[in-house]
């Protein structure tokens, strides 16, 4: 028997807003490699990959002091999206690999499942 994916319209129109808004980083870091814009924090990032590395790691461990403390952690977290993705785009590592490797491990648990499943 397949599984049922069950939306409601706020749902589904929230799944819609966050996938548009991760697009929407996506396409800003690229574009802004593609043409810079003179003064561009991005920019920074993209063209200087050390502190691009630099900025992540500082954001990360923002990220675990905000969630320890319970202060702070949406903004924290999207700190962490936002360099992260500056990062991977300096480094030539596309958010479409990144999501089909997902998918492959995705694809590999549920089989995994199911063996289990079977015993």
């Amino acid at each position: 028997k397949k599984p049922r994916n069950i939306w409601t319209q706020k749902e589904y129109l929230l799944e819609f807003k966050m996938l548009n808004t991760l697009e929407s980083l996506f396409t800003l870091a690229r574009e802004r490699k593609k043409t810079p814009v003179e003064g561009s924090y991005s920019n920074k990032l993209l063209n200087d990959k050390s502190f691009s590395k630099k900025k992540v790691l500082e954001e990360i461990n923002e990220l675990i002091e905000a969630v320890e403390n319970d202060t702070n952690k949406i903004h924290e977290a999207a700190d962490v999206f936002y360099h992260l993705t500056m990062y991977l785009e300096a480094n030539e590592i596309k958010i479409e690999d990144v999501m089909e490797e997902l998918n492959k491990r995705k694809k590999w648990v549920m089989m995994k499942i199911i063996s289990l499943q079977k015993f």
